[in-house]
């Protein structure tokens, strides 16, 4: 996943929204995911990144192609 952001968001905040968002799409696609306490850990991991956009950018879209 590959996000930008204003500096001023704290990355936790993102993380947060990212994993409740996609827990409740879940959970209503899949009602027998209601039954757990949980979908997503606490953890998570995030890095900068040292190159242009446009090439991260380019390598994500040749994911796609796989």
């Amino acid at each position: 996943m590959f996000i930008s952001a204003y500096p001023t968001i704290p990355v936790h905040r993102i993380v947060r929204r990212i994993k409740g968002g996609s827990s409740n799409i879940l959970r209503k696609e899949f009602p027998e995911l209601l039954k757990l306490s949980s979908l997503w850990t606490h953890s998570y991991y995030v890095s900068t990144i040292g190159a242009a956009e446009e090439a991260i950018e380019k390598y994500i879209e040749a994911q796609r192609g796989v």
